[in-house]
């Protein structure tokens, strides 16, 4: 087990890059479904960039057009939903995730589909979650990841949980800064979620690392009605 529960702001502080990170748990009193998905950037590409929400769905676009270098990788939705189940990524796998689900197949054969992104000599983690909203919630991860520095094999992990009320699990894509940048290891992190979703949100954002952090994203459903609230915080406004 990734050793102790620790809060949000724990994980966060102090840590300049943690790239871009997945957090979903369940609300202590057993009420809410909750996630959250962050992006951070060093480039004036990635930096440049906003969350807007669309029918239901979250997607990236450029904050500034004019300034866009390259689209691929940084553009794409990271939030979408199939009937009850809701997507999360940092990536276009959302979209095969999406289309697997609605051909009635299932999480682990949308992303045996798909590996990390290619961008030698980072090879980025391509990270996901599906939640599965309801009053027997659950919730899947996974982590594709290079199986060494050439990018020539690709590991897929996948973690199934049970959720237990007040705690959550905290997927991000690296360790850390450093060139190349050193992908995430281990199991997804033990985290602490309140039932307050605008207090999970100010935690989180607060921690990140105010030079690179992008965009924030977080929503809770109540599980008995199905139905959510949002709460987003863009740094370019």
């Amino acid at each position: 087990m990734n050793d102790q529960i620790r809060s949000m702001k724990q994980r966060l502080s102090g840590n300049p890059y943690a790239g871009r990170g997945i957090v979903v748990g369940l609300s202590p009193n057993g009420e809410k479904a909750m996630f959250a998905y962050f992006i951070m950037g060093r480039s004036v590409n990635s930096r440049n960039r906003i969350f807007v929400e669309e029918n239901g769905a979250l997607k990236t676009e450029a904050f500034d057009p004019s300034k866009m270098q390259d689209p691929s990788l940084i553009i794409y939705y990271p939030v979408k939903s199939v009937g009850n189940d809701v997507i999360v990524t940092n990536g276009d796998q959302t979209d095969t995730i999406e289309e697997s689900l609605k051909a009635e197949r299932c999480f682990r054969h949308a992303l045996k589909q798909r590996c990390f992104e290619p961008d030698a000599p980072n090879f980025t983690p391509r990270i996901s979650a599906l939640l599965h909203i309801g009053e027997n919630f659950t919730y899947e991860m996974s982590i594709l990841k290079s199986a060494d520095e050439n990018g020539a094999k690709c590991n897929r992990f996948y973690f199934d949980y049970e959720p237990i009320a007040g705690t959550g699990h905290f997927l991000h894509t690296y360790v850390t800064d450093g060139n190349p940048l050193p992908s995430f290891e281990g199991e997804p992190e033990r985290v602490s979620v309140p039932n307050d979703l605008n207090a999970f949100a100010e935690e989180i954002w607060n921690a990140l690392d105010n030079e690179n952090k992008i965009s924030l994203y977080c929503r809770a459903y109540d599980l008995k009605s199905g139905k959510y609230e949002s709460v987003l915080y863009n740094k370019n406004k």
